[in-house]
């Protein structure tokens, strides 16, 4: 009778697909950041209340102050002053989000916040509620589509970064 020989169970290595990153990503799942690409659709926040302000403002001229009240903040500025529940969280998952997909990210971020800056800078020169209407709508306009495609990024959607990601994972 042959002896019986049970392999030695080797400790888990921490990879990709080991039980590290399983819990990672539950941990990132329970506070609404996506595990896929370690962003949280809660900085969009910062963009959808500046959109809010803009549209009050061709019914309501007097809120064209409480917009030029708005300032931007960057991913971290944004969840350190939020009572985000995994705020610290948010912001180590964004550092060590995929090169790829925070460049993505990054860049809709950065021509929202340029447009919004220039708005602005224009609402602060208009010498009519009119023009300031104007600008305001037009914002609005450029600003929503592209609060939809920072979403897609941050949900994994519609970036070929996420699918290199993916096919490298």
């Amino acid at each position: 009778m042959m002896a019986s020989t049970q392999p030695t169970p080797s400790p888990r290595p921490s990879t990709p697909g080991g039980a590290d990153a399983v819990a990672r990503a539950a941990q990132l799942a329970a506070a609404n950041i996506n595990p896929n690409t370690g962003l949280a659709t809660d900085y969009l926040n910062h963009f959808n209340e500046a959109v809010m302000l803009l549209e009050m403002i061709p019914d309501m001229p007097e809120c064209s102050e409480d917009f030029l009240g708005w300032q931007p903040l960057s991913y971290a500025e944004h969840f350190r002053a939020s009572n985000f529940k995994g705020r610290d969280l948010a912001i180590e998952a964004y550092d060590n989000a995929d090169p790829g997909i925070r460049s993505d990210f990054d860049d809709i971020v950065n021509t929202m916040t340029s447009i919004l800056t220039a708005v602005g800078d224009a609402m602060r020169g208009a010498q009519q509620d009119a023009t300031r209407a104007r600008l305001a709508e037009e914002a609005v306009g450029w600003i929503k589509p592209l609060i939809g495609r920072a979403g897609g990024v941050i949900n994994g959607q519609g970036s070929e970064a996420d699918v290199d990601y993916i096919m490298a994972h």
